[in-house]
């Protein structure tokens, strides 16, 4: 049964084909395994001294720095990754503009926190813990930008030693924190502000290896990057969106408590999604390099298909297990997380296997089509939770979720297919699994 058990293994990683995409990808994954864990150990340790309420204060104000590093990326995050792929010689170039697009984000921090001091009943959080919010977005956004060029390099043991690295840093000053009974919901979001402070300018330092030339500012490679960065940033802007903007809701209809539970549901989703966004984030460098697009659909294929055997056992044991994996680690008082998060699992299968499916079309320039999509899909989201959320609560914010996440997988299936295998005969791509 064991030989059997292996065999079956064995054949199903080497329908991803290539070597070094194989390593990349089990490497990544472990180090990811690592990363959730030392995040999950983080989460527990701030839930469990801030409690509900101060959870979900800190919780906003994450979802604010994020969506604000998502709102100014400008898609250089995957631009980077792409341009720096077929020319290394660019990556001084792109190292400079990704420094004058940190300093142009924190002048826009410094004027949003202006206007907020003025119009305070616009922002869901006040004072100190807004301004380390705010200050959050360049840091963020330097830290993104920065991984894109390591990837873009192929400097992926790079890539995951700093994403380790500063969970790890995160998770010490946090617990620092905890032993000496000084933390406040500011103090621990202003250590991981720092953590990933530290990080970034690791990665800095590793790109500096990586080029013998200074950093310089190019408008020509910036005209050049925000061309296909546009479509990137859009897609990723309301894919963000769609993912985070529950939240927002919630705890402006709900309350910062129920905001709470709501993000422990979110941070153990977004957990169950790593291997299908580790394929994803590797697949897409890949596929921009190949020019062949019957081999572009093979490897896809393959991909889609391991993604989709692999995440489906993830899903049921997760959706069994969250009652007493909230429990013990979050504390009884998280035991209200527990609905919305077997909501979200049957959305979160969809989306998983729509994060490798669409790198396909991401490959060839992001088309228009899947742009709008994701445009209509947010907007969707947020009149379904307008209606559900007041009526059935943070379960509903979920159902509305599951929803939008199948329905952004429906269009994503339909393009690909429409693109490249409507018109062809099975035997283009139906992988050799026995290969």
């Amino acid at each position: 049964m064991k030989a059997g058990l292996s065999t079956a293994v064995a054949r199903l990683w080497r329908v991803v084909a290539g070597t070094e995409l194989r390593r990349n990808v089990l490497e990544t994954y472990g180090t990811r395994v690592l990363v959730v864990a030392v995040t999950f150990a983080t989460a527990v340790v701030i839930a469990r001294v801030l409690g509900p309420t101060g959870r979900g204060f800190y919780a906003v104000a994450a979802t604010v720095g994020a969506l604000g590093v998502q709102f100014g990326n400008l898609g250089l995050h995957a631009s980077n990754t792409y341009y720096v792929a077929k020319d290394r010689a660019l990556l001084p170039a792109l190292i400079g503009n990704t420094l004058a697009v940190v300093f142009m984000a924190c002048v826009v921090a410094v004027l949003s926190g202006i206007a907020l001091s003025i119009w305070p009943q616009l922002s869901p959080i006040h004072g100190t813990l807004l301004a380390l919010a705010l200050a959050s977005i360049p840091v963020g956004l330097a830290y993104l930008l920065t991984q894109g060029l390591l990837l873009g390099v192929n400097e992926v043991r790079a890539y995951n030693n700093l994403e380790c690295g500063g969970k790890l840093l995160a998770l010490v000053l946090v617990c620092i924190l905890a032993v000496a009974h000084s933390g406040s919901v500011e103090l621990f979001f202003g250590v991981t502000l720092l953590s990933v402070m530290a990080t970034f300018l690791w990665a800095l330092l590793r790109l500096r290896r990586a080029s013998t030339d200074p950093p310089a500012l190019s408008l020509a490679v910036f005209r050049e990057s925000i061309g296909i960065g546009t479509r990137a940033y859009i897609i990723a802007f309301f894919g963000f969106l769609l993912l985070r903007i529950d939240l927002l809701m919630v705890k402006y209809l709900l309350g910062p408590t129920e905001a709470g539970y709501y993000s422990v549901s979110q941070v153990l989703a977004e957990n169950v999604m790593m291997f299908p966004v580790v394929v994803g984030l590797l697949l897409f460098p890949k596929l921009s390099a190949i020019k062949e697009r019957e081999e572009k659909l093979q490897l896809v294929t393959k991909a889609v298909l391991v993604t989709a055997a692999l995440m489906l056992p993830v899903v049921v044991i997760a959706t069994l297990a969250a009652g007493p994996i909230i429990s013990i680690a979050f504390g009884r008082s998280f035991h209200p997380a527990v609905s919305p998060f077997v909501w979200l699992m049957p959305g979160i299968y969809f989306l998983g296997i729509e994060t490798v499916m669409v790198q396909l079309l991401n490959s060839e320039g992001y088309p228009p089509i899947i742009v709008l999509a994701w445009i209509a899909d947010t907007i969707i989201n947020i009149a379904v939770n307008f209606w559900a959320i007041p009526r059935y609560g943070i379960a509903g914010a979920s159902v509305a979720s599951s929803v939008c996440y199948f329905l952004i997988f429906l269009v994503v299936s339909a393009v690909v297919w429409k693109r490249n295998y409507a018109r062809r005969p099975a035997a283009a791509y139906v992988p050799d699994l026995s290969a």
